[in-house]
């Protein structure tokens, strides 16, 4: 079983976005979050609808990301939020939700997002990452203080490849997010086998 979870942004694809999608529901990841932030509502639903059922078809957990109404319409089973609409959200709709995660930058914010009902969050940004062009990582130390510091799992983001994957391992986390490798890669399949557990 894989540990990835794999981080949409179809502005990276070197193909149909949809089908880059597929390629990569056939390798099993842990899950696929749909984080394709800047689209109205409106758009997004319609890729989501599109996401799900390639998610179903191969049996992927998809994780819709911000748009709770979108979720909730389509009968989304998982969301991801960022955690200050996490701390807005009614009981009511995250009883709907099998999983909820959030995107977390601290130890506090970490327990913050278990206080508020998350079943699993991402921490980051871990490495060196051309998405925060700039800004400095956050490193292994700080992954290894949020893992201690919650007890649901913690996924790794932000500069992750196979070259590290095994340090991310080490620090508790119970994965990592990967993006631009799976949305830029040549080869979906060769690019899964490079993150897999190695025994």
């Amino acid at each position: 079983m894989s540990d990835i979870l794999c981080v949409t942004n179809r502005t990276l694809c070197k193909e149909d976005f949809l089908t880059r999608v597929e390629k990569i529901a056939t390798e099993h990841p842990k899950g696929i979050i749909l984080r394709e932030k800047d689209l109205s509502e409106e758009v997004y639903k319609e890729f989501a609808e599109n996401i799900l059922m390639i998610c179903k078809k191969y049996d992927v957990p998809c994780m819709l990301h911000s748009f709770v109404d979108v979720a909730l319409e389509l009968g989304a089973e998982n969301i991801h939020l960022p955690l200050h609409m996490l701390g807005e959200m009614d009981e009511r709709k995250k009883e709907t939700f099998k999983q909820i995660g959030a995107s977390c930058h601290s130890v506090e914010e970490a327990q913050d997002a278990e206080r508020l009902g998350c079943t699993y969050i991402t921490a980051g940004h871990v490495f060196v990452t051309d998405c925060k062009k700039g800004l400095a990582p956050r490193g292994l130390e700080f992954l290894r203080n949020v893992c201690k510091n919650v007890s649901i799992p913690v996924y790794a983001i932000g500069g992750i490849s196979s070259e590290n994957i095994d340090a991310v391992r080490k620090m508790g986390a119970a994965g990592a997010c990967v993006m631009s490798g799976l949305m830029r890669c040549e080869n979906v399949k060769e690019t899964m086998k490079g993150f897999e557990i190695k025994v």
